[in-house]
């Protein structure tokens, strides 16, 4: 997919006729860039991501497993200034959580800076609030304390 705004624009000023063939739009008249980026920003996208969920139902099934796993996101570490000693923006990690039984995956659940995924599996798994389903953990979130 297309990546930043410009991007999303020059797409759809490149299959501008196919997407007012396909979308009927008024006047035939598509979003600008500044359009689309004015949307995007405004997103809530904790409530987007709950409504797709929703939507296409995907809420886990008594039974079923839920594997979770945390990664760091590959290029999302950045230096802004020139002191090396200085960690201006760290890199982003997530706990992503998947129905094994239906190869869906949830809402990842953006692990804050200042911890780790340890710390971070209880709070995901208060939000999910799950009852009657399997998780399966790799080795470092087999603490006791998550067990309780």
């Amino acid at each position: 997919g297309n990546k930043g705004f410009l991007a999303i624009g020059d797409w759809i000023s490149s299959y501008r006729e196919e997407l007012i063939d396909l979308l009927k739009p008024p006047k035939n008249r598509l979003p600008s860039y500044s359009t689309v980026r004015r949307v995007l920003l405004y997103i809530n996208y904790e409530e987007y991501s709950m409504c797709l969920a929703k939507f296409f139902n995907v809420q886990p099934a008594c039974g079923e497993t839920i594997g979770l796993d945390g990664k760091v996101l590959k290029g999302s570490y950045q230096i802004e200034n020139d002191n090396p000693n200085s960690d201006s923006h760290p890199a982003i990690m997530l706990v992503s959580s998947y129905i094994v039984e239906r190869g869906l995956i949830l809402e990842p659940f953006e692990v804050d800076a200042k911890t780790n995924e340890i710390k971070a599996l209880p709070e995901l798994l208060k939000k999910l609030a799950l009852k009657g389903v399997v998780f399966a953990f790799d080795a470092i979130n087999t603490q006791k304390k998550l067990v309780n």
